[in-house]
């Protein structure tokens, strides 16, 4: 991205510090986790907003194991063959939700694609076991694209839901370069099912991978085109040395340039600055 405030990916700039963790809620949150043997996006993917998520109490769970089939060149959660899924996993996870008080839960997973339902099964039980504990939490799924299977979408659709994101992660022309398997397309295709299914359909990006401005606006015509209604941007950071390098560290005059463009185009709902990442500020998302 051609910009003045251009940084170089060898030292990280001033916006990008992180908040260390401030309170107990934090030790409550990781008790009640390794408690219950359950994986979060938070700690797998090395998230920023760690400490300043959990001392909220909330944690994005990450269902179906902590070994991705996929091997994305952005995602530090490890890959190779899964553990068989547990079918108690479900019942483990509404439990925690209900441990910690979730007004909202965010679920995400690793990609499944050793499974014949590629995980749905387990996603739409889970989905259940936390409404019938949990009867007033709301619940946001962040799942994978399934290889675009409308049946399994249907599965976790049918759970109910109050948001499904799905992540198209960089712009089209990177696609290919950043991720493993999936295809901008057929993101682009599970976001058109969710938004006619009626869904609050919801996306995210990281930027600093090489793209340019005017591509991440493109990037926005084609969610608006199918009927996108919630859009976080993020800064991409290196998870380590194996993982893709940082192109640009953009500068938060620009994600707020994005966030105007984006609300003018009809999102209802936009995140952009540098440590947002896609369960960010999630509960907002909702009405």
């Amino acid at each position: 991205m051609q910009t003045q405030n251009k940084q170089t990916s060898r030292r990280k700039p001033d916006w990008l510090k992180i908040k260390l963790p401030q309170s107990g809620k934090y030790a409550e949150v990781q008790k009640n986790i390794r408690k219950n043997g359950l994986h979060t996006i938070c700690t797998s993917g090395k998230c920023p907003n760690l400490g300043e998520c959990w001392d909220r109490g909330t944690a994005t769970l990450m269902i179906l194991g902590d070994i991705c089939t996929r091997a994305c060149k952005f995602c530090a959660v490890k890959t190779g063959k899964p553990l068989p899924a547990d079918k108690n996993e479900p019942l483990k996870v509404a439990r925690s939700v209900k441990a910690l008080n979730l007004k909202h839960c965010v679920l995400t997973s690793v990609d499944r694609d050793d499974l014949p339902d590629k995980g749905a099964g387990i996603w739409a039980e889970t989905v259940n076991q936390i409404k019938k504990l949990n009867p007033q939490t709301t619940i946001e799924t962040l799942i994978p694209d399934f290889d675009g299977d409308e049946n399994l979408l249907q599965k976790l659709i049918d759970a109910k839901p109050e948001v499904v994101s799905h992540n198209l992660e960089t712009v089209r022309r990177l696609t290919p370069q950043i991720r493993s398997r999936a295809k901008y397309e057929t993101s682009l295709k599970v976001i058109k099912y969710l938004s006619d299914a009626g869904v609050i359909s919801k996306s995210g990006i990281m930027v600093g991978l090489g793209e340019t401005f005017d591509e991440v606006v493109e990037l926005m015509d084609d969610l608006r085109k199918v009927d996108c209604k919630v859009l976080t941007i993020g800064q991409y950071l290196q998870p380590d040395p194996k993982h893709i390098e940082v192109q640009e560290y953009v500068h938060p005059d620009i994600f707020k340039k994005w966030e105007k463009i984006a609300l003018g185009k009809g999102f209802k709902y936009v995140e952009s600055s540098p440590l947002v990442r896609s369960s960010y500020h999630a509960e907002k998302h909702i009405g």
